[in-house]
């Protein structure tokens, strides 16, 4: 895989995230900040950091498979592995700007 071709799949996956979203919260998971690292191999495999808004957060198995099975539908992944992590511990300081704008923290 060239490096362009990385990064237009890291373009997809940014976008496909950005379509996925807590049902407790109007925004994506990408603009909240829940995203700690894409990782996109030669090989076409996907290894996703991310975390949630709260250890406990009782949407926490809708939101992770709505996020593989609609990043496993990107042209070039091979598979997709989605690790949870609480380090750092997710703030609301994370968020993007419109994020903030949307739930009014601006």
């Amino acid at each position: 895989m060239t490096p362009q071709q990385r990064l237009e799949i890291e373009e997809k996956v940014i976008a496909m995230l950005r379509t996925v979203y807590d049902p407790e919260i109007p925004v994506d998971i990408y603009s909240l900040g829940l995203i700690y690292k894409i990782d996109v191999t030669d090989k076409g495999d996907l290894n996703l950091d991310m975390t949630l808004t709260a250890p406990n957060c009782p949407a926490a198995d809708f939101i992770v498979e709505d996020t593989r099975i609609k990043l496993e539908s990107i042209d070039g992944i091979e598979s997709v592995t989605i690790n949870i992590v609480f380090e750092p511990e997710w703030t609301q300081y994370m968020m993007s700007e419109e994020a903030k704008l949307e739930l009014g923290f601006l």
